[in-house]
């Protein structure tokens, strides 16, 4: 990144100028643990507005709980606007999953990971109208608008999204540029929706890194890619495409004025 620190500050701007705009008094952010969500919660942190950091484990491994706790005594430590709160809904989740029909499928394992992440949006709105404050999301471009990475109605519930301009190697610059610890840095991105922790790559099929080259050249015809950049090119179409209804307005049925009539 060129202006890490123009950029920044833009951001920060950005979330101040809308908090004027709406009346509302500060940012609730769910905190994961995860590079995305340490790199938002640290720039709505930037504005001096009352921030509320909520964490909100299911079921989650013990490095994803220790890097999340470690971010947000950081961020306490350094800005005084912030707070936090530990909501844990490990019981809320297995309450609803004792409640449903026991079906074992693919499918039935994509919708319980999906009913996590809608889960937390719902909790962050509980804090959000209790406090009146607006909820911060935590995706970044090639998550929110290359492959719809993202749950509709879960981490894509939110009232605002400060990152999702930047490209994931962005997100890690500006990471850098706020000296966010490196355990955070490092660790492999995950959407901790999942039992057995497996991580983004896991799941996509390709780096970040090669999503957001994919992203560069998915509308170039004269590209002299190998094996693996057309297999990565593939798989950006593929998800782009099949996600595309989260990306786009609510469709609406319009009715002929004439019926109306």
């Amino acid at each position: 990144m060129k202006y890490p620190e123009k950029v920044s500050k833009h951001i920060v701007s950005w979330l101040d100028e809308y908090l004027n705009r709406s009346g509302m008094k500060g940012i609730v952010v769910g905190v994961s643990g995860g590079i995305d969500s340490a790199l938002t919660s640290t720039l709505c942190a930037e504005t001096g507005r009352d921030i509320i950091c909520i964490e909100m484990p299911i079921h989650q491994g013990k490095d994803q709980v220790s890097r999340s706790k470690n971010h947000i005594e950081w961020l306490k430590e350094k800005y005084p606007n912030v707070s936090s709160m530990l909501i844990n809904l490990d019981n809320t989740f297995d309450s609803f999953v004792d409640s449903i029909p026991k079906i074992k499928s693919p499918e039935n394992e994509l919708s319980l990971a999906n009913t996590r992440s809608r889960l937390r949006m719902v909790t962050l709105y509980y804090f959000s109208a209790l406090n009146k404050y607006i909820v911060a999301g935590t995706g970044n471009k090639v998550e929110d608008f290359g492959i719809g990475f993202y749950t509709k109605y879960g981490d894509g519930g939110v009232d605002i999204s400060p990152i999702a301009d930047l490209l994931k190697s962005e997100v890690y610059s500006l990471a850098e540029f706020f000296c966010i610890s490196n355990e955070i840095i490092k660790a492999k991105p995950t959407d901790g929706l999942w039992n057995d922790n497996r991580n983004d790559e896991d799941q996509i099929g390709a780096s970040y890194n090669e999503l957001e080259r994919s992203m560069q050249i998915a509308d170039r015809l004269d590209q002299d890619l190998s094996d693996r950049e057309k297999e990565v090119l593939k798989i950006y179409k593929s998800l782009n495409s099949s996600n595309r209804h989260k990306m786009l307005p609510i469709p609406v049925c319009k009715i002929p004025k004439d019926y109306l009539r």
